[in-house]
């Protein structure tokens, strides 16, 4: 029997999973209320309410797309991508006020998606990639850190190795990997599936309602993210082991990736030593526990707390040990 959605909470809970193996999956209410760091670093800025988080962004012509961005704070520059059927609001409202405090972010809403109307092209991480570096060229940012939530860590990843002269450092969060096979196949499978009919009465149909300048083109979105994860071939080892920028991989214990890849990641990247007999890497992995991938966005105080300290730290005292 086809399951229905608005009558199973189960299925919304799967479809979410499956539909958005690429992210922005924004929980209910009732899934648990974003919790926020008590450290004084990730106390909120005042003059950055969640309410006004996108609604307040400008407008820029960026390779054929109207690109909606906006600039909270000031300071060391912080760019954020968003994941798949998502926004700036949807994923990071409780965020920003928290970065924007002592962070110059920048929160971009990516081709098809929030405010930035779809144009006549697939979606793909590499053209993404270069979407963001031309934006933060036009703005004059030289250099960032970046924050990717699923999608967004794809997209992140794919400018550490195409653009590496804007990336300081990265945090990739959820669903953290680098090959197709990093997914657990169950998903890939039923994402295969997906229409946009299944997407009535889900949160990112609303979101994407709110706001998108076309929302006849819902469809095409969906059938584009379906393309971009179901052809996704990924980077290699070589292009992983290549990136520079000290990278930190935020994944939950029952995320859209199987852990192993997620440690071969980081093995890629330098991580896994022996810490107590070697320098310690530049890179860090957080396994956040009993959670999967639409709880992310609510562990704010979690990884709010560790991403101000990854980005905040001085390089090690000595070079990471080889990578793997």
């Amino acid at each position: 029997m086809k399951p229905v959605l608005h009558g199973s909470a189960l299925f919304r809970m799967t479809l979410c999973a499956a539909a958005l193996i690429s992210g922005g999956c924004k929980p209910s209410q009732s899934a648990g209320k974003p919790t926020v760091a008590s450290d004084t670093s990730s106390r909120p800025d005042s003059s950055v309410a969640p309410a006004s988080v996108g609604t307040n962004g400008k407008y820029a012509e960026v390779n054929g797309l109207k690109m909606y961005y906006e600039i909270h704070g000031s300071g060391k520059p912080l760019v954020l991508l968003h994941g798949a059927f998502s926004q700036v609001r949807t994923d990071y409202s409780s965020m920003i006020p928290l970065w924007a405090r002592n962070r110059q972010v920048i929160a971009i809403d990516l081709q098809g998606h929030g405010h930035t109307g779809d144009i006549d092209r697939p979606l793909s991480y590499r053209q993404m990639g270069d979407d963001t570096a031309e934006l933060l060229k036009q703005l004059h940012i030289e250099s960032a850190d970046f924050f990717g939530y699923s999608m967004g860590g794809g997209v992140v990843l794919d400018i550490a190795i195409h653009n590496p002269q804007l990336v300081h450092k990265i945090v990739d969060m959820g669903g953290s990997m680098y090959r197709a096979e990093g997914f657990h196949p169950e998903l890939m499978k039923m994402e295969a599936t997906m229409t946009a009919d299944m997407m009535n009465g889900t949160p990112w149909k609303a979101s994407y309602d709110s706001v998108a300048p076309n929302k006849s083109d819902f469809p095409k979105l969906v059938e584009k993210i379906k393309q971009l994860d179901t052809h996704f071939g990924g980077w290699s080892a070589s292009e992983v082991r290549g990136i520079k920028s000290p990278v930190m991989l935020i994944v939950g214990d029952e995320d859209v990736v199987r852990l192993e890849h997620v440690v071969q990641f980081f093995h890629l990247l330098g991580g896994g030593v022996a810490g107590d007999l070697h320098p310690m890497p530049a890179s860090q992995l957080a396994v956040l526990p009993g959670t999967n991938h639409q709880l992310m966005v609510t562990r704010t105080g979690w990884f709010v707390s560790m991403t101000n300290a990854f980005l905040d730290a001085p390089p090690p005292d000595s070079v990471s040990p080889t990578k793997q």
